[in-house]
């Protein structure tokens, strides 16, 4: 009798136990928990109870994503086809994990409805929740997955932008004929070719843009006639296409453009620049730098320097008379250099008695870099400098104070004072405090402490103009390497007047290590423009300019962008900079762009982890500068972090990650980038394209 009752007391203890378990597994359910809650679901669906699905239909409308989440994968494991619906509503929700468990059930409910719903969204969500629809897509055995859910992107988009361009309002008419050029498809040619002429402005400037987009030449000669259009944004528009179309048959026109001295001038020369090489480019910019702009003359020789400079003779020509002198020695000036054979036809421009010419000649004998004009420079200097000297007379002779007397701090004021004066003292004290307390953290980071620079001594006020010619000679001295120019410039390097200061120190950072020092340490001063320029200085001065740069890097603070630009404008970055740029890219923000495309040129491998940890900050506004970097350092093991990219909803960064790809070797990504062969933006077809077709060549030649 006991032996035969112990099996049913047995399974009724198994009962028992189990019933309390979903009892206590309902009770969870109403926790004020979400853990809880998300258990409670996780368990119930373990248990495969069809008469649960409406707890979990009700888990789906939780606060709380975690819940959510749960449901989304118990409603799936249910495979019930009334739940699609559901289903599809997780796939928009807020919450990424949320999304992924939606996408991976709907791949478990194997109908077509599922499948519409992951297709759907796929051009609608992030990069990760899009990962997870093409590995959801291919768990439903749909064949080419990604290539499908990529092509129906494209269409959605390209239908989209067609009925908005033909039936929107003209604001998104504008976007449509845009985002239509970025396609690249031949039809989009053909329906914005017409709209370049439309009478409405913004509408054909938005054309132009996405001609240029599309990248077809044969909108060329329609671009090209707009540049005489009176429009400027038109003009500007067309200009910008051109730039992007690349074709050198449009550089007589964009000449004739950039020298007319206008406002869209300097893109007109950017466009030339833009252009592969030829006789007609060059001969362009030739033309540019003796008759544009001197901003735009000087951008147009600077190019040609490298090319081989422009005609001797016809600059000679222009040097020879008083009427042309200016817009030959702005030649000379932009072609440093290169125009060394013109030294002597610019040199007796030294001695002239206009004062526009003669500061001409000496940036242009500077930029030659000829150091036997150096007496010539010193009688200048001599000649500068005691002409200002009756101007910048003391006309205090006593030594200044350099704090206040008793009674006049004005952080110090007395008790008595009204009630206004009482506000503004207690707002003075405030500021104080701010100041100090920012000065401390400055302390604490390293950072070097600015204290407002006090007047030593009184000057009459003499204008920036007229302290120009004696800056212009000072910067010349201090390139050219002049003897005595370190303890001269030094001298300067303190002046009251910006205008003289920034020059001492451009200068300075050309002499030599000694001068180097004294200019950075000028990186730290308030006045934002002087910063810039004595910044580039240094980049372009070499490699003690450059080491320089880095080292007050860590100093900078929220300035560390005008470092970064100016080594990106510069000749090269320091060996050892990897370490500090790390260190920029790790912290984010506008200067981790800039700092992960110096990285990429200075090819530092050591830099590959932080790169690759980088691209983990999904909002990181750098994230196509370090696809670029990792692209530019080709480790072949950061191949899969990069190619999650190219899910990514922004086409400039998939665009980016295919880049990178092609230099670093497409491994087992090629299946990705040929569905995205299929997309939307030509763009990222083309870069697509391009890294299979250098794999293809590579296992070819393999082979």
């Amino acid at each position: 009798m006991r032996t035969g009752t112990r099996p049913f007391l047995l399974m009724l203890a198994l009962v028992v136990g189990c019933n309390g378990s979903r009892d206590q597994l309902l009770a969870d359910l109403q926790s004020p928990r979400p853990e809880v809650r998300a258990l409670a679901v996780k368990k119930l669906a373990e248990q495969g109870n069809a008469d649960d699905l409406v707890l979990f239909t009700r888990a789906a409308k939780d606060l709380s994503a975690i819940v959510r989440a749960e449901a989304a994968a118990a409603l799936g494991a249910s495979q019930d086809p009334r739940i699609v619906d559901l289903l599809g509503e997780l796939l928009e929700d807020s919450d990424e994990e949320v999304q992924g468990r939606a996408a991976m059930a709907l791949s478990k409910v194997k109908n077509d409805k599922a499948k519409a719903y992951l297709t759907l969204q796929y051009g609608r969500r992030g990069r990760t929740t899009r990962q997870v629809i093409v590995q959801a897509l291919k768990s439903a055995n749909v064949p080419g997955a990604m290539a499908e859910v990529v092509a129906a992107e494209a269409k959605g988009q390209w239908d989209r932008n067609l009925l908005t361009l033909t039936e929107g309002a003209l604001p998104e008419r504008v976007g449509a004929a845009e985002e239509l050029g970025k396609s690249g498809r031949a039809e989009a040619v053909n329906r914005l070719l017409p709209l370049v002429r439309d009478s409405q402005v913004i509408l054909a400037a938005a054309a132009v843009r996405g001609l240029g987009d599309a990248g077809d030449k044969r909108a060329v000669g329609a671009i090209a006639l707009l540049l005489d259009e009176s429009f400027p944004e038109l003009r500007e528009s067309a200009l910008t296409a051109l730039m992007k179309l690349q074709d050198p048959a449009a550089a007589p026109r964009l000449q004739a453009v950039a020298v007319e001295k206008s406002a869209v001038s300097p893109l007109a020369i950017d466009a030339i620049l833009s252009f592969p090489r030829t006789p007609e480019t060059d001969s362009a910019l030739c033309a540019v730098a003796l008759d544009g702009a001197p901003v735009d003359a000087l951008a147009a020789a600077e190019a040609m320097r490298s090319r081989g400079g422009c005609s001797a003779e016809a600059i000679g020509e222009r040097l020879a008379k008083p009427a042309t002198a200016a817009t030959g020695l702005q030649a000379v000036i932009g072609l440093g250099p290169a125009a060394q054979p013109l030294l002597a036809k610019v040199t007796p421009w030294l001695g002239q008695n206009d004062v526009a010419l003669r500061m001409l000649a000496v940036e242009a004998v500077a930029a030659i870099g000829d150091a036997s004009v150096v007496p010539q420079l010193q009688k200048l200097y001599e000649q500068e400098s005691k002409g200002l000297e009756s101007l910048r007379t003391d006309w205090v002779t006593q030594k200044l104070p350099e704090s206040y007397a008793s009674g006049y701090d004005p952080a110090t004021a007395s008790l008595g004072r009204s009630n206004v004066d009482e506000r503004s003292s207690r707002h003075t004290s405030l500021f104080e405090r701010v100041k100090a307390l920012n000065a401390a953290r400055a302390r604490e980071s390293g950072r070097p402490v600015v204290k407002p620079r006090v007047p030593t001594e009184l000057f009459d006020d003499v204008d920036a103009e007229r302290l120009a010619p004696l800056a212009t000679v000072l910067r010349a001295l201090g390139t050219l390497k002049a003897p005595g120019a370190l303890e001269l410039l030094q001298g300067y390097s303190q002046d009251s007047s910006v205008v003289l200061r920034t020059a001492a120190l451009v200068g300075l950072a050309h002499v030599g290590p000694g001068g180097v020092a004294i200019a950075k340490a000028s990186l730290v001063e308030p006045e934002r423009d002087m910063q810039k320029t004595v910044a580039l200085a240094l980049a372009v001065s070499g490699e003690a300019g450059q080491a320089a740069l880095m080292e007050m890097l860590p100093k900078m603070g929220s300035e560390k962008i005008i470092v970064l630009d100016a080594l990106s404008k510069g000749s090269g970055v320091p060996a050892g900079a990897s370490e500090a740029l790390q260190v920029v890219v790790r912290e984010g923000g506008a200067e981790a762009a800039l700092a992960a495309g110096l990285l990429g040129r200075l090819r530092a491998k050591d830099a590959i982890p932080t790169l690759v940890k980088a691209l983990d900050e999904t909002n990181s506004v750098a994230r196509r500068d370090v696809l670029l970097a990792l692209g530019e350092l080709g480790d072949a093991q950061s191949a899969d972090a990069v190619a999650r990219d190219l899910f990514h909803d922004l086409p400039e960064v998939r665009a980016a990650a295919a880049t990178a790809l092609r230099k670093m070797g497409v491994g087992n990504h090629a299946e990705s980038l040929d569905a995205l062969k299929s997309d939307y933006f030509r763009s990222v077809r083309e870069a697509a394209g391009a890294a299979l077709a250098k794999e293809g060549t590579a296992s070819e030649g393999a082979r």
